[in-house]
């Protein structure tokens, strides 16, 4: 990567790399390495915007994603998840700042001494700070709109701080700088409809693009907090973590919402950055629960304006997206959300048997699918394996027990006790609300959440794919738990399935403290440890430390956090 040099009498220098289409070279890279107790560079643990252009920064302080127009939008970096996973991004990708010390080498934020960041308070605007020694590089970023501003600032304990900047940019974007001592600023947007200081054509000179980053940290940062002032509050009595979990998630769903359509990405990532309807139809619950009504009926319209049956994403145009067929709980996801906002559902045939279900492996009569079929007055055409089961609700609760329950609560595949408890039982109890399945759904949490760490749950018995706590299911589970705190005599011995037996001889004691809304408190503390130091929930955490291993913040864990804490402290 060309990195700008400047004199050596400089004490500090800083140069900034933007590389938003080629992603480097294919020539065997290798991520860098990550400092200590953070996750690797170019996996996003931040995300701005507005519900226009949308930003990812990762733990160091790179814009390592960018959307446009919205956060379900077409990509403006290169930077592929399959390329993350196996750590092979170039060091180029994105925009990446870099620091010269004296007449050193220059150095990326992930070969600092430390790296810290936090969000602007109520707001999407992220702010990154690293130390080298006792020089400090202040990142924030900020979206608003269709624009980006990327504001860098250096200081030295010894000397005067210099600046300069290099950019490589997408045919799609543009970018105008600025370097004076000390400082960089650099404003970016589509070349159609980007920041009017772009198309005026202004050279970089005379202060023009500082002030135009500043009016966009100021716009984004004004906007956020009106957004965040009109939410409905918790009620008294919510501690002070909740509430800020609790405003964190909010912002997290509004950044990944798109203003113009309705779109609601479940992650700004390569390979996340699509519409899956029963994350964005969560997104409408969490809208509609926190005050946020007109946006709640926009998410919902635009749901129930897809062809769901052709295909498990879509874009933020509402297109399908190969690669991946229809999932089986499509229509009871966004039938609920129209319930729940007063948008008209689908009336189309949607079968959910013979489907992939949430964990997206291979097709079958899945947990998770027949508890959202409940939601649904379409239920598809009876298939030969299960010919008499409609589980729509009126009919289907005692036939769902039947073919999921074991003795043990609810498994994943109908007629197998080896595929495992599945946390999907939640949907039960929120939000399907089938009353003669809660004390089911009750076995099955208090168990899976029994065998929990302290950063969570897996999303089941038979989850296959490692033993990383995930923070949707545990999200999930907080929710309902916290529902069925409200309804005790459902959780107890009534419906098809008898209560959890007493712990036996010899057994630990689960860790968990009794009674349901104690479960569900205890699950979103999990879920606060899990945590990035910004308050960003992860898709994912490693078991033993916390460190983020998938996308971060996950619009669907957010939106379930904001619908279990209204559900606690309404």
């Amino acid at each position: 990567m060309r990195i700008a040099r400047a004199a050596a009498l400089c004490t500090l220098v800083v140069a900034i790399g933007v590389v938003l289409v080629s992603g480097g070279s294919d020539s065997g890279p290798r991520t860098p390495p990550a400092l200590p107790g953070l996750p690797p560079p170019f996996l996003g643990t931040a995300v701005s915007g507005d519900g226009g252009l949308t930003a990812a920064v990762d733990a160091y302080g790179n814009v390592v994603d960018l959307r446009a127009p919205g956060p379900a939008g077409a990509p403006l970096i290169h930077n592929p998840s399959a390329r993350q996973a196996a750590g092979t991004v170039p060091a180029d990708t994105g925009i990446v700042p870099y620091v010269r010390l004296g007449g050193g080498e220059a150095r990326a934020m992930w070969r600092a001494d430390s790296v810290s960041q936090r969000y602007l308070p109520g707001t999407n605007v992220v702010r990154t700070v690293a130390r080298f020694g006792r020089a400090r590089v202040v990142m924030t970023v900020a979206a608003a709109g269709g624009s980006l501003a990327m504001v860098i600032r250096a200081a030295a304990a010894t000397g005067i701080a210099t600046s300069s900047v290099t950019l490589d940019l997408a045919p799609t974007i543009r970018c105008a700088r600025e370097r004076r001592a000390g400082q960089v600023d650099l404003l970016c947007g589509p070349r159609n409809g980007g920041p009017p200081t772009l198309h005026r054509h202004l050279r970089p000179s005379g202060g023009a693009v500082a002030r135009a980053c500043r009016q966009v940290v100021r716009t984004a940062t004004g906007e956020a907090r009106g957004w965040l002032g009109r939410s409905t509050a918790l009620g008294s009595g919510a501690p002070r973590w909740a509430r800020a979990l609790y405003r964190r998630s909010l912002l997290t769903v509004h950044a990944l919402t798109s203003r113009r359509t309705g779109a609601v990405a479940a992650g700004a990532r390569d390979g996340w950055a699509y519409v899956w309807p029963r994350d964005a139809a969560t997104a409408a619950l969490a809208l509609e629960a926190s005050g946020h009504g007109a946006e709640a009926r926009h998410v919902a319209r635009f749901l129930t304006g897809l062809d769901l049956a052709a295909a498990a994403r879509f874009t933020e145009t509402g297109a399908p997206v190969p690669g991946r067929p229809a999932q089986g709980d499509a229509a009871g996801w966004v039938a609920i959300a129209g319930r729940a906002t007063g948008v008209p559902p689908p009336d189309r045939p949607f079968a959910w048997r013979n489907r992939a279900d949430y964990q997206e492996s291979t097709p079958g009569t899945y947990l998770g699918n027949a508890l959202a079929a409940t939601g649904s007055h379409v239920d598809g055409p009876k298939t030969a394996d299960i010919e008499h089961f409609s589980a729509h609700q009126h009919g289907g609760a005692g036939e769902i027990a039947r073919e999921f329950g074991t003795s043990r609560g609810l498994v994943r595949s109908a007629g197998d006790p080896g595929s495992g408890l599945d946390s999907a039982a939640a949907w039960a109890v929120r939000p399907f609300r089938v009353p003669p399945l809660y004390p089911a759904a009750a076995k099955t949490l208090q168990a899976l959440v029994s065998q929990g760490t302290r950063f969570g749950i897996t999303p089941g018995e038979g989850w296959t794919g490692g033993h990383d706590p995930w923070s949707a299911p545990t999200a999930w589970s907080a929710w309902a738990l916290a529902g069925l705190s409200a309804a005790p005599e459902r959780a107890g011995g009534r419906g098809p399935q008898p209560n959890l037996p007493a712990v036996r001889e010899g057994e630990a004691p689960s860790r968990r403290p009794p009674g349901p809304r104690q479960e569900a408190i205890a699950l979103l503390q999990d879920l606060r440890r899990a945590a990035t130091p910004a308050g960003d929930l992860p898709e994912r955490v490693g078991v033993h430390t916390g460190i983020p291993t998938s996308t971060t913040p996950l619009l669907w864990s957010s939106a379930f956090t904001v619908l279990a804490l209204r559900e606690l402290w309404p």
